[in-house]
């Protein structure tokens, strides 16, 4: 609530010479010094304020700021006692006074009461009767009172002869936005941020922020994207890359989706577990499955990911898409220490195969076997049917490849590869016969 009113000088009107001069502290902490013109004075007169009156609201202030609450509070009382006798810009002062001390003791219900009664009273000046307007508005606004927020800002418009200024059209679009109404809300802050960059004033942060959460309501994701694409351009935050990236794909611009989330994993802005993940798996689906399991291979090392079954599954897949069949190895073993039965095995069994390492194939078909608890054990047996035949192991080779034609999907192949095997075996007996 604090962050609200940061200023403790208290608004004050005196009289030098012919000119009335007030002294108003703004929402956000300034302090506004301005003669009432003599338009003003045409339009509304107001009445000084006495220097006795004015010593009391002064001493009352110095007693909160030195942290004696109740003593200035007391001190207000007593001028509160003799209201009937002060005039419409004493009494609008008094309230003042109370309640910014109110504010700063956290009496939030307090200090709004005391605010309204400022803008209760008249005639007082304009100035004053704006800046306590539009805090009431805030105040209003930090309570959850969104129609209320509206209904100030309403009337400080109507006490206002110049333009609306870009503040009070956000804190439009953060009232209606909180309220639910979120067209009403994406008019204001798009007004907001226009009319800032048409003053050349550089719109804050936080309104783009509040502008991307309206459009992401009001269920629109490309104006979602191009709000995402200046806050990027404008303030390069990592969360913004990563996001800008997601609505990139929701709007199926998989190319820009991609383009944008490696310029952010090369920025190092990609680091949360499921961010790493998610980059694979868009590498892996654009065919581009090297790059995915660089990131996954990368991410485990650095134990960014853990060394999951799943993780590793998916980087073994990678690197076997990839046709980079040792690292699909390594992954694939690292595989085979954290999970049940010997699937692991079978792929690098498989992959050995492949590779023309049959040696390797027997060994890690070997360990499959020992595992068990195969998904595909038809597929296993025939692949060391066929590395044992190419070592000329021909017995090995047929009891292989017998087990594996006990399994449906593969008993054909199974089958063919146990006729070829016999007749090689018996060629190679004749020969070695000779």
């Amino acid at each position: 609530m604090k962050t609200l009113l940061t200023s403790t000088c208290i608004a004050a009107t005196v009289l030098f010479g012919s000119s009335l001069v007030t002294i108003v502290p703004g929402i956000d902490g300034s302090t506004v010094v301005a003669a009432e013109k003599s338009s003003e004075k045409k339009r509304r007169r107001t009445p000084a304020m006495g220097s006795r009156v004015y010593s009391q609201l002064a001493r009352a202030q110095e007693l909160a700021d030195a942290g004696n609450v109740a003593e200035g509070l007391a001190v207000l009382d007593s001028v509160k006692d003799k209201a009937d006798s002060l005039n419409s810009y004493e009494r609008a002062m008094m309230h003042n006074f109370y309640g910014f001390i109110y504010y700063n003791a956290e009496r939030m219900t307090d200090a709004m009461n005391a605010f309204e009664q400022v803008v209760a009273q008249s005639p007082i000046p304009e100035s004053l009767e704006k800046s306590t307007l539009f805090s009431l508005s805030q105040l209003a606004m930090a309570n959850g009172d969104y129609q209320k927020t509206l209904d100030f800002l309403t009337r400080w418009e109507s006490v206002n002869e110049g333009d609306i200024p870009v503040k009070n059209y956000v804190l439009k679009a953060q009232a209606t936005y909180q309220a639910k109404r979120y067209e009403e809300a994406a008019s204001y802050i798009d007004t907001a941020i226009k009319l800032a960059e048409k003053q050349e004033a550089q719109p804050l942060e936080n309104w783009y922020v509040l502008q991307r959460a309206v459009y992401f309501e009001l269920k629109q994701p490309k104006k979602v994207t191009k709000v995402l694409e200046t806050m990027v351009r404008k303030f390069n935050k990592p969360e913004y890359w990563v996001q800008l990236g997601g609505m990139y794909g929701e709007i199926g611009e998989e190319e820009k989706q991609l383009a944008v989330l490696e310029a952010a994993y090369l920025q190092g802005y990609i680091t949360k577990k499921t961010q790493l993940r998610n980059l694979a798996q868009i590498y892996y689906f654009n065919g581009l499955p090297y790059k995915a399991g660089s990131v996954m291979q990368k991410a485990i090392d650095s134990q960014q990911l853990a060394s999951s079954e799943k993780n590793l599954k998916f980087m073994a897949q990678s690197w076997l898409a990839a046709k980079e069949y040792d690292l699909a190895v390594n992954a694939f073993d690292q595989l085979a220490k954290v999970t049940k039965g010997g699937d692991a095995y079978q792929q690098i069994a498989e992959i050995r195969l492949q590779q023309g390492k049959y040696q390797a194939t027997i060994t890690a078909g070997q360990k499959a076997a020992e595992q068990g608890d195969l998904t595909n054990p038809g597929n296993l047996y025939l692949a060391m049917g066929m590395a044992y035949f190419n070592l000329k192991e021909f017995e090995a080779s047929i009891d292989a490849l017998n087990q594996a034609k006990e399994h449906k999907s593969v008993q054909r192949m199974a089958k063919q590869w146990l006729k070829f095997v016999e007749r090689e075996r018996s060629t190679y007996g004749e020969l070695a016969a000779l």
